[in-house]
């Protein structure tokens, strides 16, 4: 009888020898986290745009805060009352959204520090990462290292050029094509070594076995360098982990069906 279980689509992606460093894994991943969650219908516009807009709402409403502290005119205050109550509503909505992505980069950041070979990453959206509606594998070849000193997390050219190359990968296989209707969560998991630990960002998941057949479509890669030879890892005890920080997709307005 012939297995029915969807199989993951897989994309090989290839860099140069000297541009998998921690910076382009760090926002190769974090990029692929926003786009899975923009693609999805969480959020209503790129994460780079939203922390514009986050930003932007806090400086307006200091702005005006400042100007009701110098103006008596009661009209004058009024509308700076309402326009202020407006804002803190906006600011209130993307508050813990913003937070856990932030919170999200320092576990990146913490992760790539302290584990030389980043061997998976899964983003799992659903109500659980153990049957999760969606999922995305990323994989690292195990030759590839990150030096435990590394502390530039800049946006290089080569971290921006392959972050394009995997958001184009994914847009090619059609991510995001299954949406929706209100907001899922986002889980993500790590695999690297036992000894990996820091309990304010990871919690081991050592039995972590996902669901793909509830999967309706997944991307896995691999990342490694041109010409590069796969080495087995060594007798390293590699387990799970899931990142703490869960991010849970904003309301979307969406009309009712009929």
């Amino acid at each position: 009888m012939a297995n029915s279980e969807p199989k993951m689509d897989y994309a090989e992606i290839y860099t140069a020898s000297d541009t998998l460093d921690a910076s382009s894994i760090f926002h190769t991943i974090y990029d692929v986290v926003g786009f899975v969650l923009y693609m999805h219908q969480q959020i209503p516009s790129t994460v780079q745009d939203m922390a514009v807009e986050f930003e932007e709402m806090h400086s307006e409403y200091k702005q005006l805060e400042t100007e009701l502290g110098t103006e008596v005119k009661p009209s004058f205050r009024r509308k700076h009352v309402s326009k202020m109550r407006e804002i803190k509503v906006g600011i209130k909505r993307l508050d813990k959204l913003m937070n856990s992505l932030l919170n999200m980069q320092t576990a990146f950041r913490i992760m790539i520090n302290e584990v030389p070979t980043i061997d998976g990453v899964v983003l799992a959206l659903g109500a659980s990462p153990l049957r999760p509606q969606h999922i995305y594998e990323l994989n690292f070849s195990h030759a590839i290292g990150v030096s435990k000193d590394a502390d530039d997390f800049a946006r290089s050219k080569a971290a921006e050029s392959l972050s394009r190359k995997v958001i184009r990968t994914l847009i090619s296989k059609d991510a995001g094509s299954v949406t929706y209707p209100g907001p899922i969560r986002l889980f993500v998991l790590i695999k690297a070594p036992s000894s990996f630990n820091q309990p304010m960002h990871f919690l081991p998941k050592r039995d972590f076995r996902h669901n793909r057949k509830v999967v309706p479509l997944g991307l896995l890669f691999k990342c490694r360098k041109q010409n590069q030879e796969v080495v087995a890892t060594a007798s390293e005890d590699l387990i799970w982990f899931q990142c703490r920080h869960v991010i849970k997709g904003l309301a979307m307005n969406t009309l009712p069906e009929e």
